[in-house]
């Protein structure tokens, strides 16, 4: 699995974070998914979010 279609998504209802795949020749705009955010017990819109860091 290639590195670069590894990406982080941030919950718009608190800071909670997940990494997920992007297939990048399909989708070349950024991800907005809605998931179940644990910490604030309810279904959030999580948004793609940029690397901080080394790597990134």
């Amino acid at each position: 699995m290639s590195q670069d279609r590894i990406i982080r998504i941030q919950s718009s209802v608190s800071k909670h974070q997940l990494i997920t795949r992007k297939n990048k020749k399909s989708v070349e705009r950024k991800i907005e998914v809605i998931k179940y955010d644990p910490i604030a017990r309810k279904r959030a819109v999580y948004k793609e979010i940029k690397w901080k860091g080394k790597g990134g």
